[in-house]
C-alpha cells in the first residue's frame, strides 16, 4: 500500500498546532477554571459537603496549653519588693468545637453558636491538675482597685469583709480548682449583697466561664453572592458594633470569626478578626511565605502595634485608659477588673515592664501569635495563638490585705490555642488542592511541548519526502543535528 508522504507531514503539522494550541488555551483558561472550582467550595453551603463539614465540626485537633506564673515571695511583695514567678506547666486541655442552631437567611448570611468543652490531657502535660500553685488572689487585690475611689469607710468595711472570710492577698490552690472554679464564702456573700459585681454566680475561676460555654451568636455572610465577604462576621449578639472602647475605629467588629478566611490572598493581605474574649478585633499581618507538609502557605504573625498603647500608636487610643506600651486594659468588659492582656512574657511590650518582675523570658519562638494560611482557598493550616493574663495590682489605703505592693503589672497565666490539619483532612486537602493543579500545571506546558516535537518532526518529514535519494541520508543527518539543537534551547 503506497503511503501519501505528503499528507503525513500534514497531519503531523495538524496534529502539532492542535496541541500546541490545546496547551496554550490551558493556560489561559485553566486557572480560570480552578479559581471557579475554588469559589463553589469555598462558599458556605451545606451542598459543599467537605468545607462546609470543615466549617461546622472543625475535624482539626485543637489543644490550649496553659502556663501559670508561681508566686515565689508573695510576703515580700507585700512589704513592697519586686515579685518574682516561677512558670509551671503547660497543663493541656483537648478543646472541642461544634456549631449549633445554624440558620441560613436569605441576604446571603447564617447564624449560629459555637460551643467549646474542655478535656485534661495528662500524656501531654507536665504536672497534673492536682499540682498546687500561688497566684494573685483575684478577688480581694481586683475588688480592692475597683474600690480604691469610694470612701474610706467602704474600703475598711471591704478589708474586715475579706478578714471574716479569711481571704488573702495571694491564693494557694490546685491548678484544677484555679482553672474551673472553687467553692468560696466571699464569692456566695458579693453575690448575694453587691449582685452583678463579679462575672459568675457559682464557683469562682479563671475559666470558668470557658468550658461548656459558647462565644455567642455570630451572624457571617457565605459569600453565595460574593466570595470576598465569605466567613466575614456581620454582627455578634446582634450588634455592629462594640460599646466596649472609646472610638468608632476601636468598636468595630472586623474580619471573620477567627477559624477561616476569604480565599485568594496576596501578600498585601491581612487576617483581621473579632475575638469575644478579647473583647475586640484583632488583625495579624504578613510575615513570610513557606510550606506546611508539603502545601504552599502564607505566615501572618500579630505586629508589635496590636496591644501597643495610644503614644506609641494613635489608632490604639480608643482602648485607653492605657499603660505601658504590650498592655490592653480589658476592664470595659470584665466588671472593671483591673485586668490586662498582653502576649506571654510581655513579648513585643515596653521593656520596662519586665523589670517590675522577675522570671520572664519572651522569646519570638515560644510566645509569638502566628496563623500559617493556605492563601488559594483562606484555610488555616497551623495556628498559635498565644495570649497573657495579668491583674494590676497596687497599695490601697483602708485595704489591708493589700500591705505595702509597689504598683505593677502582674502576670498570673499566659495560655497558647493550637491546632494544625493532619490526617485524612491534610490528606484530602493536599491532593485536591496542591497535587491536582499542580498536575494541570505541568500537563498544560506538556501539551506546548509535545507540539512543538511534532511540528519539528513534521518539518523533518516535508523536507525528506520531497529529497533525492541520494539527498536523504545526508538531510537526516543535517535535521538531526538541528533538533537536537532546537530541543536543547
Amino acid at each position: 500500500m503506497q503511503i501519501n508522504k505528503s499528507r503525513v507531514a500534514v497531519g503531523f503539522i495538524v496534529a502539532g498546532i492542535l496541541m500546541a494550541i490545546f496547551g496554550a488555551s490551558f493556560i489561559l483558561v485553566g486557572q480560570a477554571v480552578m479559581n471557579d472550582q475554588v469559589i463553589k467550595n469555598t462558599v458556605l453551603d451545606p451542598k459543599n459537603e467537605f468545607s462546609y463539614t470543615m466549617w461546622r465540626d472543625v475535624p482539626v485537633p485543637f489543644f490550649m496549653a496553659v502556663y501559670f506564673f508561681h508566686v515565689v515571695n508573695p510576703k515580700e511583695i507585700l512589704n513592697g519588693e519586686k515579685p518574682m514567678v516561677e512558670q509551671r506547666g503547660p497543663y493541656v486541655y483537648r478543646k472541642t468545637i461544634q456549631k449549633d442552631n445554624i440558620t441560613f437567611h436569605p441576604n446571603n448570611t447564617v447564624s449560629y453558636r459555637e460551643y467549646r468543652s474542655y478535656f485534661f490531657e495528662p500524656s501531654m502535660s507536665v504536672g497534673n491538675e492536682s499540682d498546687v500553685v500561688t497566684i494573685p488572689n483575684m478577688l480581694v487585690l481586683g475588688a480592692s482597685i475597683m474600690m480604691e475611689n469610694l470612701p474610706r469607710g467602704l474600703r475598711v468595711l471591704l478589708s474586715a469583709t475579706f478578714k471574716a472570710f479569711n481571704e488573702e492577698a495571694f491564693l494557694t490552690k490546685p491548678v484544677g480548682e484555679l482553672m474551673w472554679g472553687y467553692d468560696s464564702k466571699l464569692v456566695d456573700f458579693l453575690n448575694k449583697y453587691l449582685p452583678g459585681m463579679l462575672p459568675t454566680s457559682g464557683k469562682f475561676g479563671l475559666f470558668a466561664e470557658f468550658n461548656n460555654s459558647n462565644t455567642g451568636l455570630f451572624t457571617i455572610f457565605t459569600g453565595k453572592d460574593d466570595i470576598r465577604k465569605v466567613h466575614r462576621v456581620d454582627s455578634w449578639n446582634g450588634l455592629t458594633t462594640l460599646s466596649y472602647w472609646r472610638t468608632p475605629q476601636c468598636n468595630m467588629i472586623n474580619g471573620t470569626a477567627g477559624q477561616l478566611w476569604p480565599p485568594f490572598m496576596t501578600k498585601e493581605s491581612t487576617l483581621p478578626f473579632y475575638s469575644p474574649d478579647a473583647c475586640r478585633s484583632l488583625e495579624l499581618l504578613y510575615q513570610r511565605q513557606g510550606y506546611f507538609k508539603g502545601v504552599p502557605l502564607y505566615r501572618f504573625n500579630a505586629p508589635k502595634t496590636l496591644f501597643a498603647n495610644g503614644t506609641e500608636y494613635p489608632p490604639n487610643e480608643g482602648f485607653c485608659p492605657c499603660r505601658q506600651s504590650g498592655l490592653l486594659n480589658v476592664s470595659s468588659c470584665r466588671h472593671n477588673s483591673p485586668v490586662f492582656i498582653s502576649q506571654p512574657h510581655f513579648f513585643n511590650a515596653d521593656p520596662v515592664l519586665l523589670d517590675y518582675v522577675l522570671g520572664l523570658h519572651p522569646s519570638e519562638e515560644e510566645h509569638e501569635t502566628f496563623i500559617e494560611i493556605h492563601p488559594l482557598t483562606g484555610v488555616p493550616l497551623n495556628v498559635a495563638v498565644r495570649l497573657q493574663l495579668n491583674l494590676y495590682l497596687k497599695k490601697v489605703d483602708g485595704i489591708g490585705e493589700t500591705g505595702s505592693i509597689s504598683e505593677v503589672v502582674m502576670p498570673m497565666i499566659w495560655f497558647q490555642e493550637t491546632g494544625y490539619i493532619d490526617g485524612p483532612v491534610l490528606s484530602t486537602f493536599r491532593n485536591n488542592l496542591v497535587v491536582l493543579p499542580a498536575v494541570m500545571e505541568y500537563a498544560q506546558y506538556g501539551f506546548i511541548g509535545i507540539g512543538l516535537v511534532v511540528l519539528l518532526i513534521a518539518d523533518y518529514s516535508g523536507s525528506v519526502f520531497i529529497l533525492a535519494p541520494g539527498a536523504k541520508e545526508r538531510h537526516l543527518e543535517k535535521s538531526l543535528s538541528t533538533l537536537n539543537s532546537r530541543l536543547r534551547v
